[in-house]
């Protein structure tokens, strides 16, 4: 059996948590956001700092904005 693409994946594993999987554009975002901090820090801060941003309700756009600050810094 085929690997599914990460598309599928994602949507199984949104069903799967009782989850609405996210659209292209929100997964645009969430990419942006994590390779902001894996190239201002180590590859660990990227899906750290999705799963921050996510469990307190940070909206993505204000989360891109911060993370682009810090990598200034």
């Amino acid at each position: 059996m085929d690997e599914p693409s990460a598309e599928q994946w994602i949507a199984s594993f949104a069903e799967a948590v009782g989850a609405e999987a996210p659209d292209e554009g929100r997964i645009a975002e969430l990419l942006k956001l994590a390779a902001i901090a894996a190239h201002s820090s180590e590859r660990i801060a990227a899906p750290i700092a999705c799963w921050i941003a996510g469990a307190n309700g940070v909206d993505i756009e204000r989360a891109i904005e911060v993370a682009e600050g810090l990598g200034e810094g």
